[in-house]
């Protein structure tokens, strides 16, 4: 008994060294868990990761540890084990956090531990990362419909683009050949009811346009996700010359600050309620709205600037209202219009409301002013 309390105490101080506070491989604070073969502290998710590749794991707190474990504990950690197995880790690869889907926290843990591509001494990372170049069959929803088809979709880096096929005979041409300058993809698993979900967004004309596709295998949607990101980081080097990774990075891919359905009126507010799926894109200061959340085109798309700029946001209830079923209304005010949103739940209001504010409250960059001027000059 002395034992068990003597090695519980030394583990949850080395828990509390800095390099050990966060998961190993999420960053998740105050990690309960650890893999007692590589000596790493993991978080509970994480843990259940690694007991399925046979890495064993142990509660710090409610397992029994042998003094050899813990030892063995003392003698590694976090920072010994990123040391060897992130030696090589590129800087466009995508580091789970914990917010993230599962299948990226599992291709990220087997990509360190099982498949080795970091540590510098392999054949890894993986050629589609260094290439510049990859292809292969994605399954894509259709525009106009809920079929899963398959397509052939082919990454450039040389040419910047992302192009996909309808037709085997590929003589025909591509369906679509995509900018990276503009491209944006996110997991979705929920969204698109796959675990592999990938959301693929891009510029078409006036218009924000949606592809939705998911491939079977967790490691082929994650590869191509990298290899696109690759993609958009040797785009954005050529784009800015003198930006610096810390700068760069956040602007590879990234996900949006929030989603979900509400309801909307028109300009006069005195139209009937539609209920709409809305998709906050912090980085571009847009909030879009599109009739279905797995549809391929927006309806429109509100640039939400700063307050003193004449923008804001606040609860609203709306005096007369035509159709709308739910309660919790707000306001998105903007130079040239009043919006009004309506939301089932008082969370969903919150939530809306707190995003909103967050790029409200963020300076507005020379690439903000452009994008404001030219969504004016639209309307």
């Amino acid at each position: 008994m002395a034992n068990r309390e003597r090695n519980k105490k030394i583990l949850l101080e080395l828990v509390k060294q800095s390099d050990n506070s966060r998961c190993a491989d999420c960053g998740e604070p105050e990690p309960d868990w650890a893999s007692y073969k590589l000596g790493i502290f993991v978080c509970l998710n994480c843990s259940g990761i690694h007991r399925s590749l046979s890495s064993h794991v142990k509660s710090i707190r409610l397992d029994f540890w042998e003094d050899k474990l813990v030892e063995f504990m003392e003698s590694n950690g976090n920072a010994r084990a990123q040391a060897q197995y992130e030696k090589a880790v590129p800087p466009y690869y995508y580091r789970p956090q914990r917010e993230d889907c599962n299948i990226l926290r599992e291709q990220w843990i087997r990509a360190k531990y099982e498949r080795k591509e970091f540590t510098g001494e392999t054949k890894y990372p993986p050629l589609p990362y260094t290439t510049g170049f990859y292809e292969g069959i994605l399954l894509k929803k259709g525009k106009d419909n809920t079929q899963f088809l398959k397509r052939k979709f082919v990454l450039s880096e040389r040419e910047f683009t992302l192009s996909y096929y309808n037709k085997e005979d590929e003589s025909k041409g591509p369906k679509a050949v995509i900018s990276i300058k503009d491209l944006n993809a996110t997991f979705q698993p929920e969204k698109i009811g796959h675990p592999n979900g990938l959301q693929i967004t891009y510029q078409d004309g006036d218009h924000t346009r949606n592809l939705y596709v998911y491939h079977e295998r967790s490691e082929e949607i994650v590869t191509w996700y990298n290899a696109i990101r690759a993609a958009r980081y040797a785009y954005l080097k050529t784009a800015y010359p003198t930006g610096s990774d810390e700068e760069l990075l956040p602007m590879i891919t990234r996900n949006y600050l929030k989603e979900g359905y509400m309801e909307k009126t028109g300009p006069t507010q005195t139209e009937s309620f539609k209920r709409r799926w809305f998709i906050l894109d912090s980085q571009n200061r847009k909030l879009l709205y599109f009739k279905g959340h797995l549809d391929a085109e927006e309806l429109g798309a509100i640039f939400i600037g700063t307050e003193c700029k004449g923008y804001s946001v606040k609860e609203y209830v709306p005096l007369n209202a035509r159709g709308n079923k739910w309660k919790c209304g707000l306001m998105v005010e903007t130079p040239e219009r009043q919006f009004v949103f309506m939301c089932e739940q008082e969370r969903d209001q919150r939530e809306w409301l707190e995003a909103l504010r967050k790029v409200l409250s963020r300076p507005m960059s020379p690439q903000d002013y452009t994008a404001e001027a030219v969504m004016k000059y639209k309307r």
